[in-house]
Formats: structure tokens, C-alpha cells, sequence
């Protein structure tokens, strides 16, 4: 469904992202793994059209979609949540949700659709009048999670979903990630916290400096000596 390739990304003379290639197939879960600095969010934000690639290719459905504008690609099934939630704080609730279908003109769907957004976060429910400004870290990322969910993402990019949440938010946080895998929706995950990403992701990469370490199964990678010690901790 995603495949990169050779993709090299500048921040002025820093070479930030240095040829790296991966690939997220229907219906998987992947992670991109690595230190703060190593890439992770660049490579998010150049799929997603908000960063330019000095080259390398990124194909979506086999379509190139390297210099396709953010707005379109909502309309090409990618959904993205960013690191920091980068929700709207003076807009309720509701109209958080409601702004991730603001391509689409299906009226009734949107609608089933709230209410889906509802049932997986049903906190949300209960605040859709209160400005979004005004709720807790874990419940700005609910909402942000359900904007990218209303634009019925084919593909899902996340980016750090856990970070600054309580440990019982994430794990919460975690519970919706997998509902949404057991309903096939194919996602790329970047995570600091390595144990629970290597918990639920079928495949996963490393990233070192701007360059792809390893690569493997979830599972290799939980048993991988460098892997246990640098990011698991163990």
C-alpha cells in the first residue's frame, strides 16, 4: 500500500533523512522506531506533503505521491495525526470532528460516522460542546485520532499518540490503535514507547541519524539484543 524508496530529506545543508526505503502493506501495522533526532517525524511529514523530499520516491497505492498537496491526499485515503495533537482549541469538540470531512459531501455517512467517532471514545460524547482547548492531553489526542478517523482514512499515519499521556490514557489510546487494526486499517506508527509499538505492530524499522538500522518482524526485533537493550530498556 506504501512503499518508499531511496527517500532523502534536507533541512537546509542538514541531511536529515538519508536514503531510506520501507514498505507498509493492507492491513499492517508498522513501526518506525529510533531516538529523538533519528527521522521518524521528517519521513511522517514528507509522506504527508508538509515537508519536501530532495529525492527518493513515496507511492501510495502504487500512485507517486511525493509532491501531491496535504489536502489531497485526504482525498487519496491518508489520514494523519500529528505529534502534539494539533488540534483546533477555540473550536468545540464536534466541530474538531467535523473538520476531518471537510472533503466529503455524504451527509448521512458523516453523521454514522460521528457517532462511530463517539462510540470508540465515548468521553468525547459528553464534551462535543466544550472547546477542544479546554480538555485534557489524552482527550485533545482522542479528538485528534477522531478528526483523522472522519476522513476515512484508507491509511493512517500516527505520530507519537502516547506522548505526555498518562500511563493509563495510553493504554487506552493503545486499545482503540488495535480496534482500528482488527478493522483492517493499514497504519504507520511512530512511538516512543518501543515496547508497546513492538506489542501491537505486525513489522517494524529502526532508524539511526537519518538511516534504517534494522528491520524485521515485530517479533524479531522484541528478541533483538540491540533493540532490548537501546529501546526496551531490558
Amino acid at each position: 500500500m506504501l512503499e518508499i524508496k531511496d527517500l532523502n530529506v534536507h533541512y537546509g545543508k542538514v541531511h536529515a533523512v538519508k536514503g531510506v526505503s520501507l514498505t507498509v502493506n493492507k492491513g499492517e501495522v508498522v513501526s518506525l522506531l529510533g531516538a529523538n533526532g533519528a527521522g521518524k517525524s521528517t519521513i511522517l511529514k514528507t509522506i504527508c506533503g508538509l515537508k519536501n523530499a530532495s529525492s527518493g520516491t513515496i507511492a501510495l497505492n502504487e500512485k507517486n505521491i511525493l509532491h501531491v498537496k496535504p489536502y489531497k491526499l485526504v482525498k487519496e485515503g491518508l489520514g494523519y495525526v500529528p505529534e502534539g495533537r494539533k488540534i483546533y482549541p477555540l473550536l468545540t469538540v464536534k466541530e474538531n470532528l467535523l473538520s476531518g470531512a471537510y472533503h466529503r459531501h455524504d451527509r448521512s455517512e458523516i453523521a454514522s460516522d460521528l457517532e462511530r467517532i463517539y462510540e470508540l471514545f465515548p468521553i468525547l460524547k459528553t464534551k462535543e460542546s466544550v472547546l477542544a482547548g479546554n480538555l485534557s492531553g489524552g482527550q485533545q489526542q482522542m479528538v485528534a485520532m477522531g478528526r483523522a478517523i472522519m476522513t476515512r482514512p484508507q491509511f493512517l499515519i500516527l505520530d507519537e499518540p502516547s506522548m505526555g499521556l498518562a500511563p493509563s490514557v495510553v493504554a487506552q489510546i493503545f486499545d482503540i490503535i488495535k480496534t482500528l487494526q482488527n478493522l483492517g486499517l493499514t497504519m504507520l506508527l511512530v512511538e516512543q514507547n518501543a515496547f508497546t509499538a513492538l506489542t501491537i505492530a505486525n513489522r517494524a524499522y529502526v532508524l539511526e541519524t537519518g538511516q534504517m538500522a534494522l528491520e524485521g518482524t515485530a517479533e524479531e526485533l522484541r528478541n533483538n539484543s540491540q533493540v532490548r537493550e537501546i529501546y526496551l530498556g531490558m
